[in-house]
C-alpha cells in the first residue's frame, strides 16, 4: 500500500485533503519492527510518531522493574507515539511490537513545523491527536473497569 493510502485511512490524518496528505507522505519513512521489538519506552523523550500500515503494537504501562500491564494495542492505520508532537514529548507508555509490524515513521519536529506554517493542516492534525488521545483514554478506562467489548 502506498504512503498516501495508509495516511488516508489513519486515525490521525484521515480528515486531510489529498494535497495535504502528499505533504505528510513526503515526511514519512517506512520501517518494520519484528515481534518483541521495543519501539519506545515509557518516560523517555519521543521525537517520532508512527502510523501502523500492517501489524500489532502493545501499549504497555510499566508498573515496576518486573511488572507490566498492557493497557491497549494499536493495529492497522492507528497512530502511536503522539507525544512526539505534544510537549513535553515524554512517552506515556512503552510500545512493543506483538507481531511483525510495518509502520510509517514521522519526525515530530517535521509535523510541528508543518503545523506552524500551515494553520489549516495544524488544526486538523491536532484534532486528530486529540481524537487518538481520547480513544486511548477511553480504552484504558474500559480496561480498568474490566469491560472488553461494548454492547
Amino acid at each position: 500500500m502506498d504512503k498516501i493510502e495508509v495516511l488516508r485511512k489513519s486515525d490521525l490524518f484521515r480528515e486531510l485533503s489529498d494535497e495535504q496528505l502528499k505533504l505528510i507522505a513526503g515526511m514519512c519513512t517506512p520501517e518494520v519492527f519484528e515481534p518483541g521489538a521495543i519501539i519506545h519506552r515509557e518516560n523517555t523523550m519521543l521525537d517520532e510518531m508512527y502510523i501502523i500500515e500492517d501489524g500489532l503494537v502493545a501499549l504497555v504501562l510499566e508498573l515496576g522493574p518486573l511488572s507490566h500491564q498492557q493497557l491497549t494495542a494499536a493495529t492497522n492505520f492507528e497512530t502511536f507515539g503522539w507525544p512526539a508532537v505534544v510537549p513535553p514529548h515524554m512517552a506515556t507508555i512503552t510500545a512493543k511490537a506483538i507481531e511483525k509490524t510495518k509502520v510509517l515513521t514521522l519526525k515530530g519536529q517535521d509535523i510541528l513545523k508543518l503545523c506552524e506554517t500551515n494553520c489549516r493542516v495544524g488544526c486538523i492534525v491536532y484534532q486528530g491527536v486529540a481524537r487518538v488521545v481520547a480513544d486511548r483514554l477511553r480504552a484504558a478506562f474500559m480496561q480498568c473497569l474490566g469491560v472488553t467489548a461494548q454492547d
